[in-house]
């Protein structure tokens, strides 16, 4: 008796990103997406009220996405929640838009997805897309409970192939996370308040209280537009990241840890660097510091900080 040759699963895969005034970007994005081995996606592109572009450009272009035009700039995080609620996958992969992709980066993502159930998110590992060589992820350090710092694992390394295991690790990286639409609708999508910076990283935390692992997944390679150097501080990037760390302070932090860090924050980080940005006369970024710690103080009884979008 000759045995049929069992037909190989390929579970639907929801990609969702967010556009914000980078149309080509995208385009480039979805190119690459188009032509990957894996047989059984959905791409899922959210506009975030762009203007200095037209974003109908990327549907005309690519007319199989599904097209998302949002009326006015939510985030970050509201816009893959937007993504999410279209999705219609086994799986949802929140990918930045300044990302390229290999052709076989999929598989890999996928097999480790279906080998563990208790497995709650999964990043490939990321190299720079101008120094392809160079890797930007292979993993995350835990957050220090009071500094909120941590590295990413490998970065700024050649990659000699170091890093060519899978590993658990304490969070996926935003530019590139997979996760099962079961886990989504059991405990939540990201939190609305974070608009911009540190709402994977949030995420990533729920995923793990809920009880399931985060895993770096090696043999699958995504490069990311992101630049090697620190990048222009801007006032809004300032404001949110310190505003944010706060936020993510106050929704994961309790007792005297999350007294000690406040008070780091508060009395030592944020002074010593908003203070070396006003000798250096740049008054716009030294006053986002302390309108980040305004906000907060502003909204210290605000209720939805703590609040978690449901599907």
């Amino acid at each position: 008796m000759v045995r049929k040759k069992r037909k190989k699963y390929y579970p639907l895969v929801s990609i969702v990103t967010v556009n914000y005034n980078n149309s080509k970007d995208t385009c480039e994005l979805i190119e690459s997406l188009n032509k990957i081995t894996y047989p059984n996606i959905e791409i899922i592109v959210v506009d975030n009220a762009s203007k200095e572009d037209n974003p109908i450009n990327i549907k005309y272009k690519h007319p199989n996405i599904v097209f998302i035009q949002n009326p006015i700039n939510y985030g970050f995080a509201a816009g893959n929640n937007f993504g999410i609620m279209k999705a219609r996958g086994k799986y949802v992969l929140l990918l930045n838009n300044d990302t390229i992709v290999e052709p076989n980066f999929m598989e890999p993502l996928i097999d480790k997805m279906e080998s563990d159930e208790t497995i709650g998110a999964v990043s490939p590992k990321l190299r720079y897309y101008y120094d392809p060589k160079i890797i930007q992820y292979a993993g995350y350090t835990p957050l220090n409970k009071y500094t909120l710092r941590n590295n990413a694992i490998g970065c700024r390394e050649k990659d000699i192939g170091q890093y060519d295991e899978d590993r658990i690790t304490a969070y996926a990286h935003g530019a590139a996370m997979m996760v099962p639409m079961s886990l989504i609708k059991k405990i939540g999508m990201m939190s609305y308040t974070f608009f911009l910076y540190y709402e994977e990283a949030d995420w990533c935390v729920r995923i793990k209280k809920a009880g399931y692992k985060i895993y770096y997944v090696h043999n699958s390679l995504v490069y990311h537009k992101e630049s090697m150097s620190t990048g222009k501080l801007s006032p809004m990037k300032i404001y949110y990241l310190n505003r944010n760390r706060i936020v993510f302070m106050r929704r994961n932090i309790t007792g005297i840890n999350f007294l000690i860090a406040l008070l780091y924050q508060i009395l030592i980080a944020i002074p010593k660097n908003a203070f070396s940005f006003l000798l250096k006369g740049k008054v716009k970024l030294f006053l986002a510091y302390y309108r980040a710690i305004g906000w907060n103080i502003t909204n210290m009884f605000n209720k939805e900080i703590h609040e978690n979008p449901m599907l």
